[in-house]
């Protein structure tokens, strides 16, 4: 898809692009009054963090004292302390003791002999008096930058005073830079209630939305993992060689590390000038080999390996690896700054030797082509065997790097037509789930080609590169048929295509099944075994969630023998058109067997589409299963491997918030099906708007906002509708809809759209299907008054789903009874329910039942009409109105029962308007009319 997915209330600021937590919990520690140390390696972001602190912090009423120190200045004696308190010490000097002051004036001023040999004990007392001066006129924060630079004799009397502040006002915001987990001393030199928060490096999807927020937009995301790698994530580090490529015209050539802007290279490298000649051309072979070994540099010819690494080692630039023979650099930037460092024939020259050292055919092939200038057959054709080597190894990416430099080296007029390769690597990278990288190889190609076949298949890449938003691409599909034009193995491609545009863009699943039937029948006319195997499975697919009668047989069709081993485990092939079908005909120890089969298998193809897609349909199984933590920590899984390659977001968001919905937070739940649904329209994929709006639905109601859930499913009850689906089991949100309804007091409503939908589950045998229905059926009747009909229809629906396999739709079965059995619920009926839920990991959930339950508790009160309007109300209004009875606050009330504040005061609106009150104060009249009785 063109628009990256955001994460929800994604915040603007560099400062919090990945550090929401860490910088949460500084906020906290400041705003009660503690101290913070921020720590962490060179440019990781520590002095940005702690500006915007002291911004926050540093108020108009408490006194702000600052110090930066440097590492040129760090040999001056009380410079720190100079920087700290020349502003104010006049301020307060007349209340010290004669003795500190004169030693203090001494050491700021420079004047005198104060030392901390000879007046030790007075400038410490000194500076401790300071503070506390300052601090009994308001608050004082103490800003200090780069600690580790501090002077000496500033560090010890600042650490002094720290120590021994007690209950004085006085907080310490601090930054030093650090490596690994050593603050240790600096925090020593802190007030004891410090909170050290450790900045560490960025993940992939933060390095890029942090590119994306500098204005460094557009990066293939083959690029921005690359700037991650080399960067190791350091927010400095990625933003400068974002810098030095949006600076560059001229891309780094297939294989070759980023360029190193100069900025960087004296960072890293200051220290290079101190090894021999011979050492940094040793270090130079490392840097371009892949996985640098000592056997390796000596087989490059580079006989003094050892001395030369450990003299490398002992300057900082190489990490000491005791237990195992790899030479790894300490940080990927100095192998990257080496290695633009050097000029461009040593680069050759390292190159050459290595592919001939190296013993991977792949790697040896990787060297020979950036050893070789100009083209080459000869390199071209092992470099060309390298790729399908990898390619059958299950690493495409590396064959779409390979395939490029194989192209570079192929002369144009030989054997081999170079577009060729580009087109294999573009395929690669479709593959890899390098969208970017295989669209600009694509649109390269048709530049020149003239062949059919070549544009065609140029074509095919575009448009996969495009993803969900197939409408971006919308001229692409003419175009493609007047280059196919009457050869049926080119038509098929197209016309698979033209399938999927009709199910994504039109929304209409009758014609994407007829594009998809024309596909199949023009492969088997061509013999293009792959064509027809991937456009009966999508054939196959439609049909199923349009519950056609021939959805089987086109499934055995799509799973018959010869199959292409790759489309078998494709996302959209055979495999997974059968895990479909599975899944929807309540067979969830086969489809999970099925899928996890599937995962197995992509995974070792490298296929990273479909990886995305399988961890998320595994997700989507366990939270069928009832296995509510699992699929939790399946789907934020997902969401993260979606992010990370820009492939399947909306999908992956969509199933995080029915994960999060269920065993997570329902406010992220909301957020991100908001999100999912409005990325859906900006594609325009309408399968996914209604799948968007489903999640947003269940999200909706299990926060207690029935309203909500009502609108958002009703517009999916009308997409549907216009998209041809029928089959109840593909998005099972018409129990959701129908609960709802009751608590809105819709009843008419929810009966007519459950006996539609029993139609067409009895129809297609959707047995759990029957068994929520016959659940929210329940409620239904209840609302009616038919309470042991109700109760009736509970037991069986519990039955049946326990006996399917679905384990949280049986603990909502059990819930919803404990909710309607005669009189006043019993606690046991409702210890059975959370029983249910707990099994399930089904948090919010429990918390419901905890609250329904604490209002069981309490005594009947007197038959007002407000008070038999409590009977009126829905699960979730009882819950909240139990919870204000209780005293809770409406924060207190959203933390119990999961649900956001906003929630909570729209469910007291709507229990004010039923039972005919202005404010929660009224409720709690009725809670003392309760116990008054």
């Amino acid at each position: 898809m063109r628009g990256d997915f955001k994460e929800p209330a994604r915040c603007r600021s560099d400062l919090v692009i990945g550090r929401e937590e860490l910088f949460g919990a500084a906020r906290e520690q400041l705003g009660r009054g503690g101290s913070v140390l921020l720590h962490g390696p060179a440019g990781i972001g520590k002095s940005t963090a702690l500006r915007a602190l002291a911004s926050e912090y540093g108020t108009a009423d408490r006194t702000v004292l600052r110090c930066s120190a440097t590492e040129s200045e760090s040999h001056l004696p009380f410079l720190a302390l100079a920087d700290l308190f020349g502003l104010v010490a006049d301020e307060v000097s007349d209340r010290l003791p004669a003795a500190q002051r004169t030693a203090l004036e001494s050491a700021l001023t420079g004047r005198g002999e104060s030392t901390l040999q000879r007046d030790g004990l007075a400038l410490r007392l000194a500076v401790l008096s300071v503070l506390r001066a300052l601090a009994a006129e308001g608050p004082v924060l103490v800003v200090a930058d780069d600690l580790q630079w501090l002077d000496s004799a500033s560090a010890e009397l600042l650490g002094f005073a720290a120590r021994r502040l007690g209950d004085t006002p006085v907080q310490l915001l601090c930054a030093v830079r650090t490596e690994g987990q050593e603050y240790d001393r600096h925090l020593n030199a802190s007030p004891p209630d410090t909170l050290a928060v450790r900045l560490g490096p960025l993940s992939r999807a933060q390095v890029s939305t942090l590119l994306d927020h500098r204005g460094y937009t557009g990066l293939p995301r083959s690029t921005v993992r690359d700037i991650h790698r080399t960067s190791g994530g350091n927010p400095l580090f990625a933003l400068e060689l974002g810098r030095a490529l949006a600076e560059n015209p001229t891309p780094p050539r297939p294989g070759e590390p980023l360029p190193v802007p100069t900025s960087l290279r004296a960072l890293v490298l200051n220290r290079l000038e101190m090894l021999s000649a011979e050492a940094r051309r040793t270090l130079l072979v490392a840097s371009a080999g892949a996985r640098p070994t000592l056997a390796l540099l000596h087989a490059a010819g580079r006989d003094n390996a050892e001395a030369e690494t450990a003299r490398a080692a002992e300057l900082g630039l190489l990490a000491t690896e005791p237990e195992g023979p790899a030479v790894r650099f300490a940080h990927p930037l100095v192998s990257a700054a080496l290695y633009a460092e050097a000029p461009a024939q040593d680069r050759r020259a390292a190159h050459a030797a290595l592919s001939t050292a190296a013993s991977d055919p792949i790697e040896r092939a990787r060297h020979l082509a950036l050893a070789t200038t100009g083209t080459d057959p000869e390199a071209a054709a092992r470099l060309a065997e390298a790729a399908a080597l990898a390619r059958d190894r299950g690493a495409p990416s590396v064959a779409a790097t390979l395939g490029l430099l194989a192209a570079r080296h192929t002369p144009p007029d030989g054997e081999v037509d170079p577009d060729e390769r580009r087109l294999q690597a573009a395929e690669d990278a479709i593959t890899a789930g390098e969208v970017d990288l295989a669209r600009d190889i694509a649109r390269d190609v048709l530049t020149r080609a003239t062949a059919a076949a070549d544009r065609v298949r140029a074509w095919m890449v575009v448009i996969e590169a495009a993803g969900q938003a197939l409408g971006d691409v919308d001229t692409v599909y003419p175009q493609a048929l007047a280059d196919a034009g009457d050869d049926p193995r080119l038509l098929a491609l197209v016309h698979y295509q033209l399938a999927w545009r009709g199910l994504v863009v039109e929304g209409d699943f009758a014609e994407g099944r007829e594009e998809a039937a024309h596909a199949a029948e023009l492969a088997a006319r061509a013999g293009d075994r792959r064509t027809e195997l991937l456009a009966l499975a999508f054939q196959a697919q439609t049909e199923t969630l349009m519950g056609h009668p021939d959805a089987p047989a086109t499934i055995k069709r799509a799973l018959k023998e010869p199959q292409d081993p790759q489309v078998a485990c494709h996302h959209n092939g055979a495999g997974a058109t059968r895990y479909r079908w599975l899944i929807m005909s309540d067979q969830l120890p086969e489809a999970r067997s099925t899928v996890n089969a599937l995962l197995r298998e992509v995974r070792r193809r490298g296929m990273v589409e479909s990886e995305v897609h399988f961890v998320r349909l595994l997700a989507e199984t366990e939270l069928r299963s009832g296995h509510c933590g699992r699929a939790l920590d399946l789907a934020r899984e997902s969401m993260r491997l979606a992010r990370d390659s820009g492939i399947g977001e909306i999908p992956s968001a969509v199933l995080d918030s029915l994960a999060e919905a269920s065993g997570g937070d329902p406010d992220r739940a909301l957020a991100l099906a908001r999100e999912a649904v409005e990325q859906a329209e900006q594609v325009g994929d309408q399968m996914y708007v209604s799948r968007g709006l489903t999640a947003l639905g269940h999200a909706q109601l299990v926060a207690g906002d029935a309203e909500g859930a009502v609108r958002s499913l009703r517009r999916v009850r009308d997409l549907e509708h216009g998209l041809g689906i029928t089959d109840p089991a593909r998005g099972r949100w018409h129990g959701d809809l129908a609960e709802a309804l009751v608590r809105t007091g819709e009843i008419d409503e929810a009966q007519r759209l459950l006996d539609g939908a029993r139609a067409h589950a009895l129809r297609l045998g959707r047995e759990s299907v029957l068994g929520v229905l016959d659940r929210a059926e329940a409620l239904v009747r209840a609302a009616r008054g038919e309470h042991d009909a109700a109760l009736a229809q509970l037991t069986s629906a519990q039955d049946r789903l326990a006996k399917l396999g679905y384990g949280l739709e049986e603990a909502r079965a059990a819930f919803a009874m404990a909710s309607l059995r005669p009189g006043r619920p019993g606690p046991t009926s409702y210890d059975e329910a959370a029983r249910l839920f707990r099994r399930c990991r089904a948090l919010p959930w429990v918390r419901q039942v905890e609250a329904a339950a604490a209002a069981s508790r309490m005594e009947p009160i007197a038959p007002t009409a407000a008070s038999e309007g409590l009977e009126g109300l829905a699960a979730m209004e009882r819950q909240v109105a139990a919870l204000v009875m209780e005293g809770a606050t409406n924060r207190e009330i959203a933390a119990r029962l999961f649900i956001s504040v906003k929630t909570v005061e729209a469910t007291l609106t709507r229990v004010y308007r039923k039972l005919g009150i202005r404010s929660r104060v009224d409720i709690v009249r009725l809670a003392a009319a309760r116990r008054a009785k």
